[in-house]
């Protein structure tokens, strides 16, 4: 199965909507080879399985969005959307409900893809949070020592100031 489907063409199809990870019903459909109104009505006829957490729809701003910022490869099939009624978007436990819904061994098959897509991705996250803590540690540090090394500077600039305002005192015997 790997060979026929590689795992980056399953991460191309995972987007970010609403702060949220999700895949479109469309691309779904795609994957599990089934039509994309087959795949909407198994979800309608199971409304307990899929609450608002694991399936919302796409507003039409969000699809016109998502259509505007469509590369080439994609653009295509993204220009269809302005004209859905309705495009639903499914949340990593909302793509697992879907194999309940749909029975079938392709069904199962790119469910476990598309999890080991999403914990992929997570990883992926998880890495850059933890450069990004690091990045922002040595700026602090770097910051810190620039207001320490100002400060020398300073000081030291004020200490070769020569000092005008004071008169001259003669140090020795007065005879």
């Amino acid at each position: 199965m790997n060979d026929l489907l590689p795992i980056e063409r399953i991460e191309n199809r995972i987007y970010l909507i609403r702060g949220q990870k999700v895949m479109l019903d469309y691309d779904l459909a795609e994957l599990y080879q089934v039509k994309t109104k087959r795949l909407n009505e198994q979800v309608r006829r199971n409304p307990k399985r899929f609450p608002v957490d694991f399936k919302f729809s796409l507003t039409k701003q969000e699809i016109l969005r998502m259509s505007q910022i469509a590369t080439s490869s994609s653009g295509e099939k993204l220009e269809k959307l302005k004209y859905h009624k309705n495009v639903n978007a499914f949340t990593e436990q909302g793509v697992a409900m879907l194999s309940s819904v749909l029975n079938s061994d392709r069904a199962i098959e790119i469910n476990v893809l598309i999890m080991r897509a999403f914990v992929k991705l997570r990883q992926i996250l998880s890495s850059h949070k933890e450069l990004a803590r690091k990045i922002e540690e040595l700026e602090k540090k770097h910051t810190k020592h620039e207001i320490e090394i100002t400060t020398i500077f300073k000081v030291l600039k004020k200490l070769m100031e020569p000092k005008a305002d004071l008169p001259i005192r003669r140090i020795g015997f007065i005879t």
